[in-house]
């Protein structure tokens, strides 16, 4: 091996020992998110290493997506410390490439949504933390019966907000992760279908409102089994609405990477 080639892999491997401890740091939750790393000049002095090898960490955690370099007078590394928006990208891009289908995630989400709906319902405090966020949900939702994709987008929170409520951490990340996959793919159904007059009518969004209420009454009352079977119906009947044109469609990620960037952070669902 040449000298330059030894000096290369050694300084590949110095950035990544720095990549490392500026990693653990963001996701230890130093900051917030959209805090700026430290200058290089600050990273050089603190690590004792050269100014390729920062520059190298910092293009190593670009790539990861936990920092964002602005350039210019008001630059710096920007921080997003992970969260279900970013890991539903990552994974909507392997199943991307695994050419799964949206029956094929519809099906994933029929098994796996109405366990966190029933462990909503098995919750102890389920009556101070739960029952009233998705009692406002559900009224909102009904308040926008007749507003077209604007309901869609109600009606999905009410989805969102079952499963990033729900008290096992591991089922809630992977989870969230689906439904934000499909909730991209159906508000952008919702858009077509409001833009070619075929949105479903007033009749079949009371219908959801109702079913909403039947699945928040069981999960105030405590009954796991009534709530994870009745949401199973529910997300059955409504998947079919999308999957009746794009059953064989591949999952795709563009539409939710939009929607990411442009929604208003929701305080419940980032857990």
């Amino acid at each position: 091996m040449s000298i330059s080639r030894r000096g290369r892999v050694s300084q590949v491997r110095i950035a990544e020992t720095v990549a490392a401890a500026l990693r653990a740091r963001i996701l230890a939750g130093d900051g917030t998110d959209g805090y700026q790393l430290p200058t290089q000049d600050q990273l050089v002095q603190e690590f004792g290493v050269s100014y390729p090898s920062v520059r190298e960490a910092i293009r190593i955690l670009e790539t990861e997506g936990l920092v964002t370099v602005r350039r210019g007078k008001v630059g710096g590394a920007e921080v997003h410390r992970p969260d279900e928006a970013s890991a539903a990208y990552h994974l909507g891009l392997a199943l991307q490439a695994g050419r799964v289908t949206l029956g094929d995630l519809a099906t994933g989400l029929q098994t796996l949504e109405p366990l966190c709906a029933a462990q909503c319902a098995a919750a102890p405090d389920r009556h101070e933390r739960i029952v009233p966020v998705l009692r406002a949900n559900v009224e909102a939702t009904a308040g926008s019966v007749g507003t077209g994709s604007a309901f869609t987008q109600a009606a999905r929170e009410f989805h969102e907000l079952v499963v990033a409520l729900t008290p096992n951490a591991t089922i809630r990340h992977i989870v969230s992760s689906l439904v934000a996959l499909w909730s991209a793919q159906e508000q952008a159904w919702a858009e077509s279908a409001a833009s070619r007059g075929a949105y479903p009518g007033e009749v079949e969004a009371e219908q959801v409102v109702r079913t909403h209420r039947r699945i928040l009454t069981e999960i105030a009352a405590g009954h796991a089994p009534a709530a994870e079977r009745i949401t199973r119906a529910h997300l059955t009947a409504s998947q079919a609405y999308l999957l009746d044109r794009f059953d064989d469609s591949v999952v795709t990620v563009t539409d939710a990477r939009s929607r990411q960037t442009d929604a208003v952070p929701n305080p419940i669902w980032r857990v």
